[in-house]
């Protein structure tokens, strides 16, 4: 049996009439809708209970990761998942995963299952936990603060669980590569660690200007300000990008996360900065992340790729 087509996933629309237009050729309500992943991707609820039960059975073939604190409070915290044969005197390229949920929601555990096609291939993977908006009073500001310092630990410490701290590369998806889209346009410099701290990232489904989010009902958690629209928008800040980027969305996403990962992409390209763009046909916002934990997935072959990997 065939699946749905894009037009049979897309929301419905009864009104006869638009709105104000608000942002781009959308009303109120459109912009809403492409700003929340479930108008798009009915199956969301079905594919985060997979993800959970599939992250218990890889920490069953694969271990409980090692715990590490990156910072004084509980949440600021990470699992580390060795690469196989770490610790014979070899060090592992390390991946630095920044995982998603609307800014709100999502903790490392529920994330184990994207480790695994890396740590069988000689990579450490390492899942970040943070704060939720929720936890900050509204804020991004404290949320991008932990993934930088999480990361600038993991440069500090990689010999502690045989990673090399030369060959760091991100990945995230949806509002955690907003996140780590803040951590790639950041000047490490100022924290004494090099430029070039990332060897490269991926961002998948993410959101690279705020702009239209603090104009959508995303507002009504997250207490967008001026400094925060400017400084956490990663598409102003290109000029402090020294990092090798993979951009991707799929073709069933929303309209606006389709468009937010192409400016992305063409902006960095414009730049004079290396990137590349992956479309996802046919896969929606949750869908593409399980591509990451398939070897030969999308996302998953082109990361080991970055990475030096072979699976």
């Amino acid at each position: 049996m065939n699946g749905p087509t894009a037009a049979a996933i897309a929301p419905k629309d009864a009104r006869t009439a638009k709105g104000p237009i608000v942002w781009l050729n959308m009303d109120q309500q459109a912009l809403d809708d492409a700003y929340d992943q479930l108008v798009y991707a009915p199956n969301r609820d079905q594919l985060t209970k997979r993800r959970i039960v599939n992250s218990a059975a890889a920490r069953k073939r694969i271990g409980e990761p090692l715990r590490f604190a990156y910072g004084p409070t509980p949440v600021e915290g990470l699992d580390v998942f060795p690469a196989s044969g770490a610790g014979k005197g070899t060090r592992a390229p390390v991946a630095i995963f920044v995982h998603g949920g609307a800014w709100r929601s999502g903790s490392a555990s529920d994330y184990s299952f994207v480790a695994e096609p890396f740590v069988r291939v000689g990579g450490s993977f390492v899942v970040l936990d943070f704060a939720t908006v929720d936890d900050t009073a509204g804020s991004l500001f404290p949320m991008a603060e932990q993934v930088r310092r999480a990361i600038g630990w993991i440069y500090r410490n990689a010999e502690t669980f045989g990673g090399d701290r030369d060959r760091l590369y991100l990945i995230a998806h949806s509002s955690g590569s907003h996140l780590a889209g803040c951590a790639v346009t950041h000047d490490w410099s100022k924290d004494g660690l090099p430029r070039d701290i990332l060897k490269g990232a991926a961002l998948s489904s993410g959101m690279y200007d705020l702009k239209p989010v603090r104009l959508s009902k995303r507002s009504k958690y997250v207490n967008f300000t001026d400094a925060m629209e400017q400084e956490l928008s990663a598409i102003r800040h290109l000029d402090k990008l020294s990092t090798p980027l993979i951009v991707s969305y799929g073709t069933y996403e929303t309209p606006e996360f389709q468009r937010q990962a192409r400016d992305f992409a063409a902006a960095v390209k414009a730049a004079g900065k290396p990137v590349e763009l992956l479309v996802g046909e046919a896969y929606n916002h949750f869908e593409m992340l399980e591509t990451l934990a398939n070897p030969y997935g999308l996302l998953g072959r082109a990361v080991l790729a970055q990475m030096g990997l072979r699976p």
